[in-house]
């Protein structure tokens, strides 16, 4: 069995050989990530700024930590603004014209499309988050003005993502941090209002085109998780399953979504033992992987932003390696 089979089979709850691994600093990665470009041509108006018009403060050059940093200009500060945006064009020259070259770099792995900050975070990356937690309140209309004009681009660019890729992309991954340190950002009822459905019309988009729909979130969600496998998310990535609660989630919702982990970036790598690393590593498989699949486990991508050493990474590695019975592994020499 291939890689790509293999990941699809634990996706899919079909009884993969091995849990699959996306440990690319180690040389051991089951997956291929692709993405679009900006247009030809594109150029920002202000240094670092989006394609959406957001303005980032990015870390000092020569900073030891390597982050995507943080959205500081809001183009949205006004909502007398909306009419004037810019906004980006899926169908754009240029987006889709290195998508083959990265695609026959792929092998036999599992082809990952990135959909990048989808659609809450995008929100309040351009309105701002406070303004936008207030709108919801005192002018909701607008709110799902913005939030339909942002979904029918990521949907472009999804159908895009199928079209181009010519059925060899498996999932379109996305993100969207839906959870402070103990619950999510805003009521259930609230989500529903908002959200609930639109993430349906996004998986579904997703699903039309034959892939996966693949959702990154950090924080506390553990009520929101339920409603994302109401309307067919099929795989989540948790980097913090010790603020959800490892046993709780593995209670409530293993079996149901498949599971994307790593060792709690937070409460473990940074300041556990190797041995209390691998011990987490056991615990994760356990209680969130079945005898059917629904468990990925990946690395950090920077690791050194949360203070994690490398003996813990290479713990953690070698855990999930031999635990998960990948084909390439093969126990350190004594």
């Amino acid at each position: 069995m291939d890689c790509c089979e293999n990941l699809r089979r634990a996706v899919e709850f079909r009884c993969p050989e091995w849990v699959p691994i996306l440990f690319g600093s180690k040389g051991v990665n089951d997956s291929h990530w692709v993405g679009f470009a900006q247009p030809s041509g594109w150029k920002p108006a202000v240094p670092n700024e989006d394609e959406w018009g957001c303005i980032w403060e990015k870390p000092p050059e020569g900073s030891n930590v390597v982050n995507m940093g943080q959205p500081r200009g809001h183009p949205l500060k006004s909502w007398d603004l909306f009419d004037q945006m810019k906004w980006p064009d899926p169908d754009a020259p240029g987006r889709f014209d290195n998508l083959a070259e990265q695609l026959s770099k792929a092998g036999d792995k599992y082809v990952v499309a990135g959909c990048g900050f989808t659609l809450f975070e995008r929100m309040h990356y351009m309105r701002g988050m406070a303004e936008l937690m207030v709108d919801m309140y005192e002018c909701p209309d607008r709110v799902h003005e913005l939030a339909d004009r942002i979904l029918d681009i990521q949907i472009g660019f999804i159908r895009n993502y199928a079209k181009y890729g010519r059925g060899r992309i498996h999932a379109v991954a996305m993100t969207d941090d839906w959870g402070t340190q103990n619950t999510h950002f805003i009521s259930i009822p609230m989500f529903r209002k908002f959200f609930k459905e639109r993430y349906r019309r996004l998986f579904r988009a997703i699903h039309d085109g034959g892939m996966h729909a693949w959702m990154h979130s950090c924080g506390h969600v553990n009520e929101i998780i339920q409603e994302w496998i109401d309307v067919g998310l099929d795989i989540v990535n948790l980097q913090q399953p010790r603020n959800l609660g490892i046993e709780e989630i593995g209670r409530r919702y293993a079996g149901k979504i498949c599971f994307v982990t790593t060792v709690d970036i937070q409460a473990t790598l940074p300041w556990k033992t190797p041995a209390e690393v691998r011990a987490e590593a056991k615990l994760l498989l356990e209680c969130w992987g079945t005898p059917k699949g629904g468990f990925i486990v990946g690395e950090y991508g920077d690791p050194r932003a949360i203070g994690a050493t490398e003996e813990n990474g290479q713990a953690m590695f070698e855990a999930f390696m031999e635990l998960g019975r990948h084909p390439a592994w093969k126990k350190p020499s004594a």
